[in-house]
């Protein structure tokens, strides 16, 4: 009897393994992203009062948050970001019913998607310039970041922030027809995620010379549309690290910057879970 893994299989054991480890995030440290995103409002807020910028709890999420995305890049937004995982479930709903009545889902063009890929850092812009100016706090019931978290609290007393749930229930059209929707267009943590300064020590390069002739697999399954190559690797600022180009490869020409580490080894995307809920712990999520 052959007991070998098939590759079909090896790809549903570390989609298994993804799934298990956002849904660990989700339900327990969910407060992730609108703690790092409460940083970014306190220090612009804090700026625009000439007061003291401490260490706070929120603070060190962020900072610790920059910091792991700086080395492992975007790992936090594909396998922790509640958002995001609210993402991929909705649309992993939305393809199954396309499969189950043998449709195709939606495609977002490219051209369109590069244009919208600007709008997250408008919005950015705008919330930097809001809290500078001290209006961000005058204006309530229109986040859907704080609609977000009171109905992951179980509080669904939302009376008065009827415009912040019109605005996560479009978000959540798009997330249920294209992938990332959110992530890739309206994210302000990942605007700034984005802009850091990522090492190279885990972006990843296609040996392009080794792939089938017509083979795009790899960037047909990517959630942000990203074409890989030789000589630039990935853009790590819009990866994230959900891992898919590298699972789907036929030829396994998808690895890191070390020769012998693909990347998407379950081991090595435990290691990377287990460090990113420690230091989120450790810093007071």
């Amino acid at each position: 009897m052959n007991n070998k893994i098939t590759p079909k299989r090896k790809r549903q054991i570390k989609e298994v393994t993804r799934g298990t480890i956002q849904l660990l995030f989700f339900i327990f440290l969910p407060s992730a992203f609108t703690s790092a995103f409460s940083a970014i409002k306190y220090i612009f807020t804090q700026l625009n009062l000439k007061a003291p910028i401490e260490l706070t709890s929120f603070v060190t999420i962020l900072i610790v948050l920059c910091l792991f995305t700086i080395v492992f890049g975007r790992f936090f937004c594909g396998f922790a970001c509640a958002f995001g995982t609210l993402g991929d479930a909705v649309h992993g709903i939305y393809v199954k019913i396309c499969k189950k009545v043998k449709r195709k889902p939606l495609k977002l063009n490219q051209t369109i998607g590069k244009f919208l890929s600007a709008i997250k850092y408008l919005i950015l812009t705008a919330i930097i310039l809001l809290c500078f100016s001290g209006v961000y706090s005058k204006i309530t019931g229109w986040s859907p970041w704080d609609v977000f978290s009171m109905i992951r609290a179980g509080n669904f007393k939302l009376t008065a922030y009827i415009v912040g749930v019109i605005i996560l229930a479009l978000l959540l059209v798009g997330m249920t027809l294209f992938e990332r929707f959110f992530c890739r267009f309206f994210c302000p943590l990942g605007a700034i995620f984005s802009l850091l300064p990522i090492l190279p020590f885990f972006s990843l390069h296609r040996n392009t010379e080794n792939c089938l002739k017509g083979c795009s697999a790899c960037k047909n399954n990517c959630p942000a549309d990203i074409a890989l190559d030789n000589k630039n690797g990935c853009p790590n600022g819009n990866c994230f690290q959900c891992q898919k180009c590298t699972n789907i490869c036929p030829k396994k020409n998808i690895s890191t910057n070390f020769s012998k580490l693909k990347g998407n080894e379950i081991w090595f995307t435990l290691l990377r879970a287990a460090l990113l809920a420690a230091v989120l712990v450790w810093a007071g999520v």
